[in-house]
């Protein structure tokens, strides 16, 4: 028996899943699937899934080592009483894996999925306000929203899936089923880590999730705020007075809502006026690019994070 074969037979053994009609794009799935490894994309992909349902985000899954995995892995190490490396190391793996499902599933695409109105967005402001809604500019950036997934990924995963075609089954991270999140006593905001942690009333942390927080001309405001509201699916206003490198020529508008909408699909205003913490039409970008000032997540993570908290809980912002 060869090596390849070796690892087909030890992925079907497993029985975490078999899709028979999927056969030419399985292979990789099927390796996310088997708790033991640990490497490549495979390896990673599962790690990232498994991390996201314990409620330490990597941000946009992709399969792919970077900052957001090492930090969701260090919270989780820290959570989890392991010492805080970051890296996957065997403990953290084995802890990371008890009695975990598998870490891709079978979805079928619906007519719903498939019919959405996509359309290319312009990029400038203005144009953006003449819209009546910033809707998905396509079914594999609406799916990767829905999944928690890279556009990438999902094509990865599904090479030669029609994504436009309603009943047909494509493969996808398994996260459409995690919990919701205890509401937290305390959030805590850290400028050097690029995390938002939700810590609760013993002091623990319960989850975390990456961030972009503030730049060198608009710096987070370091200190304690308190939550004034939150909005599902908020307009934005956009005033270029309020920022330092808008174009001079343009005048107040209000953009419609929408998941490509600038502040996303979720704001968490703060007592610290035009400041909040909120989603993004740019979710590969957390965690690796700075704000205007703001706490940016992703959109899902922001849609966790605003199901939380109310009014009563602190938001610290520390260096």
């Amino acid at each position: 028996m060869t090596k390849s074969t070796l690892f087909v037979a030890l992925a079907l053994t497993a029985s975490v899943w078999a899709m028979p009609t999927h056969a030419q794009d399985a292979s990789l799935a099927d390796a996310a699937n088997l708790p033991t490894t640990t490497t490549g994309v495979a390896g990673q992909l599962r790690a990232q899934v498994l991390l996201d349902r314990a409620q330490f985000s990597p941000g946009e899954i992709d399969g792919r080592i970077g900052s957001n995995q090492r930090r969701a892995v260090r919270g989780y190490q820290i959570a989890r009483g392991l010492p805080g490396t970051g890296e996957l190391d065997p403990a953290t793996w084995a802890v990371l894996n008890a009695d975990a499902p598998a870490a891709v599933i079978a979805y079928t695409l619906t007519a719903e999925d498939v019919g959405q109105a996509f359309a290319k967005l312009p990029r400038g402001m203005l144009e953006q306000s003449k819209l009546k809604a910033l809707g998905f500019e396509s079914i594999e950036e609406a799916l990767g929203e829905r999944f928690h997934a890279s556009p990438v990924l999902l094509k990865q995963l599904n090479p030669t899936a029609d994504f436009r075609k309603a009943g047909a089954q494509i493969l996808v991270p398994n996260v459409a089923d995690i919990p919701g999140l205890p509401k937290a006593s305390k959030l805590v905001v850290d400028k050097s880590d690029s995390t938002l942690t939700l810590i609760d009333s013993a002091g623990k942390p319960i989850g975390q999730f990456p961030v972009s927080s503030g730049s060198a001309r608009d710096p987070l405001p370091i200190g304690e705020w308190k939550i004034l509201a939150t909005a599902v699916n908020p307009t934005y206003h956009y005033n270029p007075k309020l920022f330092w490198d808008a174009d001079p020529s343009h005048t107040k508008v209000t953009l419609a809502a929408g998941p490509n909408n600038p502040v996303g699909t979720r704001w968490i205003d703060l007592s610290k006026p035009h400041y909040g913490l909120h989603g993004t039409p740019a979710p590969s970008s957390i965690g690796k690019r700075q704000s205007h000032g703001c706490v940016r997540l992703t959109n899902w993570d922001a849609e966790r994070l605003a199901a939380a908290v109310d009014a009563s809980v602190p938001v610290v912002m520390q260096e």
